[in-house]
């Protein structure tokens, strides 16, 4: 076992609070509570909530899940919490508009594959797999005012995007401010030593969580909030279904080796760190021989997309995901850095390029293909009414000689 010093070092790795005082109260917590848990023998609760908005996990939601791996890994009990009535609201710590709130029925349904996906990185055998409308369904309006006594109004009108709001002029729903106050209940129905969350969070488990179950009577909860995101397939913005530029983990080897693929350059340091878990040394490694051109990003990033497909399915599945990619564009001289584009419905060809502004009107476009100027996968499209199935993505459309587009599943 490692010892109390090593145990901080490493599940601190990669906390971040904004403010050196909070991360410094936040590390001797976490170091006493792990004095104290090596002295009793009693392991520490350990939880990370995840809302089934939608059906799938994606990449970016593997951070939090590394980090209660590694409390799992030193023999803590970690429990995996699906937020089946936080669901119902949706949380606004990073939105500028209130969510959609959503029905039971459909809340459950996407909740059906999440403790499966989890298990991709968790250990089964050691994960406590639970639903917070176990708890929070059961509160009555009187519960909840008792709660709500605890906070004032002012204290959530400090969030930034609560703020951003109210600066202009927006609406901010009073059922928005109920979300905190729910997963702050999260950690008093568990009694929970440790949570574990995204920046995104920080409000939420740090001053919620934290204040909700001391006026409760119990010990407040170490914070690990993660410091970084991950970048999506732009290389730019936080990874998010709403966007597109998610990596689900329920993707097929082949989709998700090609999204890997088609991440820039730029953010193959981030998916090492944040996807694989790799450490300080490892990186500078890594960094060192891409900068000295020991190592091209195309085969650093080939390597990054043949174990992340082995992770979420198998080797062997990799090694064929790999085998498609390298026929459809290296064996084509098809760009590997090359934008991405997302479809829910089926779409003409023509229209679709309008709409990407790819050419300048329909008329180019049926021009185009009467010239065999369009391909799709390298075949050339012979129809000026042929439309593209979303059953067939992903596939690379591509315009001449130089203008390249990869489709893909919405």
């Amino acid at each position: 076992m490692p010892s109390i010093d090593e145990q901080v070092s490493l599940l601190m790795q990669g906390a971040a609070y904004g403010d050196p005082t909070t991360k410094e109260t936040m590390t001797q917590e976490l170091r006493q509570r792990l004095i104290e848990a090596e002295k009793t023998g009693r392991p520490l609760r350990v939880y990370c909530g995840y809302d089934p908005r939608t059906t799938d996990l994606h990449l970016g939601h593997t951070i939090t899940m590394r980090k209660l791996r590694q409390f799992q890994d030193l023999g803590h009990d970690v429990t995996f919490l699906i937020g089946t009535f936080t669901s119902l609201i949706g949380d606004p710590s990073d939105k500028d508009t209130a969510r959609d709130q959503l029905t039971a029925e459909v809340v459950r349904q996407n909740a059906q594959t999440y403790a499966e996906q989890a298990f991709k990185i968790l250990d089964r055998d050691k994960t406590r797999v639970r639903y917070n409308d176990e708890w929070l369904s059961g509160l009555d309006f009187a519960d909840i005012i008792r709660l709500a006594s605890n906070f004032t109004v002012q204290q959530f009108l400090v969030r930034e995007n609560f703020r951003r709001r109210l600066d202009a002029g927006e609406p901010i729903f009073l059922h928005e401010m109920f979300y905190a106050l729910m997963q702050a209940y999260d950690a008093v129905a568990q009694e929970t030593d440790v949570q574990v969350g995204g920046q995104d969070q920080l409000f939420n488990i740090v001053v919620a969580g934290r204040k909700l179950q001391q006026a409760l009577g119990q010990r407040p909860q170490v914070a690990i909030i993660m410091g970084e995101s991950l970048p999506g397939t732009d290389g730019d913005i936080k990874m998010s279904k709403s966007l597109g530029n998610h990596i689900p983990i329920l993707a097929s080897p082949v989709d998700m080796y090609g999204k890997v693929m088609s991440v820039p350059d730029k953010a193959l340091m981030s998916y090492h760190k944040l996807v694989l878990g790799w450490s300080p040394a490892e990186l500078q490694d890594l960094e060192g021989k891409l900068a000295s051109g020991d190592l091209h990003p195309r085969d650093a990033k080939m390597a990054l997309a043949r174990v992340i497909v082995t992770i979420f399915h198998d080797a062997k599945s990799a090694a064929s995901a790999e085998q498609d990619f390298v026929t459809k564009f290296q064996k084509r001289d098809i760009p590997e850095d090359i934008p991405v584009a997302v479809l829910s419905t089926p779409e003409r060809v023509v229209d679709l390029l309008v709409r990407l502004e790819m050419i300048g009107s329909k008329g180019e476009g049926k021009r185009l293909i009467q010239n065999g100027g369009i391909r799709l996968d390298g075949e050339q499209v012979q129809d000026a009414a042929a439309e593209v199935p979303v059953e067939s993505l992903p596939v690379v459309l591509q315009v001449g000689r130089r203008k390249f587009v990869r489709l893909e599943k919405a």
